[in-house]
């Protein structure tokens, strides 16, 4: 088999790549044991590198279209998918062996993907500070002018230290509390109980995404909620994908 191609984007940290969005299809090509490999792409290079394979845009949430990382290219089927859900979609259908989307579940689950990323919206502004702080030079200069274009204000003024970074993680503290209700409602490690599923994957890729991104006193902090609830999961599906 000839290893798959994920596009993702690189940073200052050991094993370069930061991303939740990227995360999600990296943790499901382990979880299936599919061979692959990285291709990194800067920031600004992100638009013309994608119109050179043939990738298309994605459509955002606010009706924008754009060019964004992940993208997947698989040379088996000669196939080019872009965005993370319709990534899972496609590995699924292809390579159906160990079922992400287990028991017809693929609806429920693009309904949580949905909650989950409202779950901490309001806390944004805290998260891209930081990951403007652990990008490389040119990546982080294009995001800081495109992210303040977008919030309308310095990256100074994103999640200043006092009030509203206190409310920041109040709303960060506000999203852990609701997971962890959501997985005690069955017995087993997995939100479906005993059984692992891309809802799994999606907590992961966000706490990945803190512990990656967050200083690393924030990230324990987040990570000790809960008797080290968050810490342990992250560790789990990262097993569970052949991510250690």
């Amino acid at each position: 088999m000839i290893p798959l191609i994920l596009y993702d984007i690189p940073s200052k940290l050991e094993g370069n790549s930061g991303s939740p969005n990227t995360a999600k299809p990296r943790f499901v090509l382990g979880y299936k044991g599919l061979p692959f490999r990285f291709e990194w792409v800067e920031y600004p290079d992100i638009a013309p590198r994608m119109k050179e394979i043939g990738a298309r845009k994605n459509k955002l949430a606010d009706g924008r279209e754009m060019y964004t990382l992940p993208v997947l290219s698989d040379p088996n089927t000669n196939a080019l998918i872009t965005d993370s859900w319709e990534i899972a979609e496609y590995l699924e259908k292809t390579y159906p062996e160990k079922p992400i989307f287990p028991n017809k579940s693929k609806g429920l689950i693009l309904a949580f993907d949905t909650a989950v990323y409202d779950l901490g919206r309001a806390a944004v502004a805290f998260l891209l500070l930081r990951v403007s702080q652990i990008l490389r030079e040119r990546s982080a200069e294009y995001f800081i002018t495109t992210r303040e274009a977008l919030l309308r204000k310095k990256i100074s003024e994103f999640s200043p230290e006092g009030p509203e970074r206190d409310e920041h993680w109040a709303i960060i503290k506000g999203a852990i509390d609701t997971l962890k209700q959501w997985y005690d409602k069955e017995e087993g490690k997995w939100l479906m109980g005993d059984v692992f599923s891309y809802a799994d994957i999606i907590i992961a890729s966000r706490l990945f995404w803190f512990k990656r991104v967050l200083h690393g006193d924030e990230w324990e902090k987040i990570a000790s909620w809960h008797d080290g609830r968050c810490g342990k999961l992250l560790a789990d599906v990262e097993k569970e994908c052949n991510e250690v």
